[in-house]
């Protein structure tokens, strides 16, 4: 089954804002193939604002590849930043809000980067809902659409299946969250090693949601993952947590289970993992010591897993980030 991408174009456009996701979209399915993990055809559609060519910021001329009035699948569509002043392109964009609309009521999802989260709010989509946009527009969306939850000291916002990113950096690693969810974590990983300088907590992508995750009224919860930071150096720490907390296995696995989406053992393995990253990027520590303070005894089963988890070797991964780091 394919997933299906529709690009939104505008006159007065930022290019990389919108064929940054098709592109990392695209390196992830290339990825996928050639290491035989599970794929997906990827289907990437342009449409604009009244079906015609437009104009980028940077004088570039794009042609959609369909118009608003055809019938076709969008599991995902990106709304690109607008340069300077988006209100004369919003107010001639009519016909693009109609569909927007109606394909909202299909529970596609929408991810908007800058100024393009005036379509959605435009639309209506965002009243009474969090969004954020980029720093120098936050009083005038304000103004426009007073309804909206402007969330001015978060860089990425989520409210159902709308993703709002202030910048194109945060709407990558909001694209990369969504190839994770169509491709896996190990290609994703591959996609943030080849976009990014380093690899970060996929889970940490989306800055302020208005779904309240339980795991904030879990108190004993709350407690155990500050334990586990705390503890993660130590070669078994699960028995230990049961002991520190007052709570058997069986129970501290449901109740993390329930209110993180992850068991313990997962959770920690994302804290090792996190901190391992660290420790090959900024320190000279050899694997086996990197290993160790990560709370792996065996250098081996710590590749191993780090390779899982990452999609490369630790020795790759230094290799890797730290070139990007010192290039020029």
């Amino acid at each position: 089954m394919s997933f299906n991408i529709t690009l939104v174009l505008c006159d007065k456009m930022l290019v990389s804002s919108s064929t940054l996701a098709a592109e990392i979209f695209k390196f992830a399915q290339s990825m996928a193939m050639a290491t035989a993990n599970p794929t997906r055809d990827l289907v990437v559609r342009r449409v604009s604002t009244d079906d015609l060519s437009v104009t980028t910021s940077s004088g570039f001329e794009i042609q959609p590849t369909h118009c608003l009035h055809e019938t076709f699948r969008s599991d995902l569509i990106h709304l690109p930043a607008i340069w300077r002043n988006p209100r004369p392109i919003i107010n001639r964009s009519k016909k693009l809000l109609d569909w927007i609309s109606r394909q909202h009521m299909l529970n596609t999802v929408f991810t908007a980067v800058g100024t393009g989260v005036y379509f959605l709010a435009e639309s209506g989509l965002l009243d009474n809902k969090p969004v954020t946009t980029h720093w120098h527009y936050f009083d005038q969306l304000k103004k426009s659409y007073p309804n909206v939850l402007l969330q001015r000291q978060h860089f990425t916002t989520k409210t159902g299946n709308i993703y709002c990113a202030a910048s194109i950096n945060a709407m990558a690693e909001i694209i990369v969250y969504h190839v994770e969810r169509v491709f896996g974590r190990v290609i994703a990983r591959q996609a943030q090693r080849h976009f990014f300088h380093e690899i970060r907590n996929l889970s940490h992508a989306i800055g302020y949601s208005d779904e309240e995750e339980s795991s904030l009224t879990d108190e004993a919860i709350i407690q155990a993952k500050i334990w586990l930071q705390d503890n993660m150096s130590k070669h078994s720490p699960t028995k230990d947590l049961c002991a520190s907390i007052g709570m058997n296995r069986r129970t501290l696995n449901r109740r993390f289970k329930s209110a993180t989406g992850q068991s313990p053992s997962d959770y920690l393995n994302e804290v090792r993992m996190n901190f391992a990253c660290e420790l090959l990027q900024n320190t000279d520590l050899s694997i086996l010591e990197v290993a160790s303070f990560s709370g792996y005894s065996n250098q081996s089963w710590f590749s191993s897993r780090f390779k899982t988890w990452s999609g490369s070797s630790p020795g790759e991964y230094r290799k890797s980030v730290r070139s990007k780091n010192f290039s020029t």
